[in-house]
């Protein structure tokens, strides 16, 4: 039985820590709008506050987004198939306004449409968004001009969510808002981000981080309910928690999220799920029955090899790496020498999904940013990360146009898409190795150099170990003071 063992306890500070102070990238970007805070500021009340800031930057970036779409808005998405791959500016949005029934006002999961999809393919609560933008959308007219202003509906309401999620990254460690600058500034974010609804999932996923962090519970279960209501990603973060929670005895805690999680998905989902299963069962179905499909490892073997991979047979090569993954994060959870932080755990586990899967469209990005963001603020590697996954969303959609361009063969053609497969891999890759080697060697963790344990670990923040394993059981040898020198 391993002695109980106590987590340093958070140190009671209001200095914000300045990203520009602490981190050399951070320190030399900033040359580009005056240099480091500091050397020309004059602090004082007119001081603009962080979140505020954040969140206009995240709006700015946003409309940037938007921009980038405009030739597809103008023109690309209804005039060719090709087109809106070159000006790599294609969106689901519009497409599925009338693919999925929206401009004929066809009720999500009630009423079958037609085509190979007998209903809609997408969780509830996505199906909810996306009915409440048809309602915003104005009836009768010219189609093209109906599928626009369903875009233009649908991003207004996406980018209510891009500032919620970066509003609530800065807000989830306290002494370090300005991390949520990378959320803001991430050029993933702003070029995916109205590729499809997956940031409704991904922001709400994000306010329940920052209600674990608030040690809000019951609020944190409902928030992830809901999210997992949007897409299914979100639900994973009930496994870093059951672990974390088990390695501090926090089980009053962890049932009280777990009941609100149950409760709210419950709450969407049951009606559709009594008055129309077969619509309510179709996002399920479409999931296990869908191929292997652009981005995943799974595509970039069957390629490599010329030999296809079933549906079944991927189902069950992802389930078998993911349980692999599971293991490998409950032994990094007990035997760690001091106890993970909640978001370190949790950006590994999607991490793992995101890899695994038998798809990666280019906006899954959006699951992996603020977790990434909370779990290793450095920005030398988050940019080296969206490096990777800028040259991913520019190699999709080259290779696609390759691909449709018949005769013209303009693009990018497969040898250079399944590079840019290996290039997403590999960036993900070496960011979970750095979030990994922060777990086993506390003192290159930026977030707990100054003293920290988790600040967002709600109720696990400072808390005792109760159940420890391997070197985990021995005297602590992380306090921050004793390996500053191993800060990187």
């Amino acid at each position: 039985m391993p002695s109980l063992q106590k987590t340093s306890a958070p140190r009671e500070r209001s200095q914000t820590v300045i990203p520009t102070h602490r981190d050399e990238v951070a320190a030399a970007g900033s040359e580009l709008v005056g240099g480091p805070y500091g050397r020309r500021a004059l602090p004082g009340t007119g001081k603009p506050s962080p979140v505020r800031v954040i969140a206009l930057v995240a709006i700015g970036m946003f409309a940037l987004g938007m921009v980038q779409k405009l030739p597809c808005y103008n023109w690309a998405w209804f005039r060719g198939t090709t087109s809106q791959y070159t000006h790599a500016c294609y969106s689901d949005i519009p497409h599925l306004f009338s693919g999925r029934g929206f401009a004929d006002g066809l009720v999500p999961y009630f009423d079958r449409l037609t085509g190979d999809i007998p209903f809609l393919e997408y969780p509830v609560l996505t199906g909810l968004f996306m009915e409440v933008a048809a309602w915003l959308t104005p009836g009768g007219g010219d189609p093209t001009e109906r599928e626009q202003a369903y875009w233009l509906a649908n991003a207004g309401l996406l980018m209510a969510c891009a500032a919620v999620l970066a509003v609530c990254v800065a807000r989830t460690h306290r002494r370090r808002p300005w991390d949520g600058l990378l959320v803001a500034l991430a050029p993933s974010v702003a070029l995916t981000a109205t590729i499809n609804w997956d940031l409704l999932a991904v922001a709400l996923t994000a306010a329940a981080v920052l209600m674990w962090a608030r040690s809000r519970p019951l609020a944190s279960g409902i928030l992830l309910g809901l999210a997992t209501a949007a897409k299914l990603y979100p639900v994973l973060l009930l496994l870093p928690l059951l672990l974390l929670c088990c390695r501090a005895g926090k089980w009053r805690e962890y049932g009280t999220t777990v009941l609100g999680f149950a409760g709210s998905w419950l709450v969407v989902n049951l009606p559709v799920m009594l008055l129309a299963p077969e619509g309510w069962k179709q996002f399920y179905l479409f999931s296990r029955q869908r191929n292997v499909d652009f981005g995943s490892v799974w595509l970039l073997v069957s390629q490599r090899t010329g030999a296809s991979i079933p549906p079944d047979r991927a189902n069950l090569y992802a389930l078998l790496l993911m349980g692999m993954a599971v293991i490998g994060l409950a032994w990094l959870a007990f035997a760690a020498p001091r106890r993970p932080r909640f978001v370190q755990l949790a950006f590994l586990v999607v991490a793992a999904f995101v890899l695994v899967n038998k798809v990666y469209s280019p906006q899954y990005v959006l699951w992996l940013v603020p977790l990434a963001v909370l779990a290793r603020p450095r920005w030398r590697d988050f940019l080296i990360w969206q490096a990777c996954e800028v040259m991913y969303f520019l190699g999709v959609w080259m290779y696609l146009a390759f691909t449709t361009s018949g005769n013209d063969k303009q693009g990018l053609p497969v040898e250079g898409y399944q590079f840019a497969i290996v290039l997403h891999l590999l960036g993900t890759l070496y960011l979970c190795a750095m979030v990994v080697r922060d777990i086993l060697a506390p003192g290159r963790d930026p977030v707990r150099q100054d003293g920290s344990d988790d600040p967002s670990g709600g109720v696990l923040d400072g808390a005792e170990d109760v159940f420890v394993a391997g070197g985990a059981g021995r005297p602590a040898r992380h306090s921050a003071s004793g390996e500053r020198e191993l800060r990187g």
